[in-house]
């Protein structure tokens, strides 16, 4: 039920955002060059790892630079990458994610593989038994504010309760904390 509901959800929110991702893409173009697009290895369900994709919101490279994690004032952020971070707006092409199948709207954010070291066997092997999603009850509570060990509380909470009417909780508290607050 879950992925039927990730694929319909999906499909009729990319109608009306594709003119605001070719927007997002050309405004990011004309003022930061190529690529547009940022992808990263992530790990997925199981521990598989998949490519995520964004929009690019950072210097290139961005990666080399400095950490995986980033700051509110990370000076790798870019001037146009400052509004689609606050507003999410980067995290739209995560919708083909979806589509694909490595990600589900709801989930544990996907980590990148060195956050592994960050978990212990038994919460490692939770964490990856879940789909990661593009929001998650970290982000719908916290949204950027929630330390390491909040959200590895909050990821594996959802993970051993998750289900239909709490994924479109969360999926409604996301919404408020994007519209009403913003993020980093």
């Amino acid at each position: 039920m879950k992925r039927i509901f990730d694929i319909l959800i999906s499909a009729i929110l990319l109608i009306p955002i594709i003119p605001v991702m070719l927007g997002v893409a050309v405004c990011i173009l004309l003022s930061d060059g190529r690529p547009v697009f940022f992808s990263q290895m992530r790990v997925g369900r199981g521990g598989k790892n998949f490519k995520l994709w964004k929009f690019r919101s950072m210097i290139v490279d961005s990666e080399k630079v400095g950490s995986f994690s980033t700051g509110t004032n990370d000076p790798r952020i870019t001037k146009i990458g400052r509004f689609i971070r606050r507003t999410s707006i980067d995290e739209l092409p995560q919708l083909f994610n979806v589509i694909l199948g490595d990600m589900s709207l709801v989930g544990p954010r996907p980590d990148v593989p060195q956050q592994r070291l960050n978990y212990s066997q038994e919460e490692w092997d939770l964490r990856v038994s879940a789909k990661p999603g593009i929001t998650g009850l970290a982000q719908a509570t916290l949204r950027s504010d929630a330390t390491p060990e909040e959200r590895l509380a909050l990821d594996l909470d959802y993970v051993r309760s998750n289900g239909l009417l709490i994924d479109m909780n969360i999926l409604l508290k996301t919404a408020i904390q994007v519209l009403g607050k913003g993020g980093n």
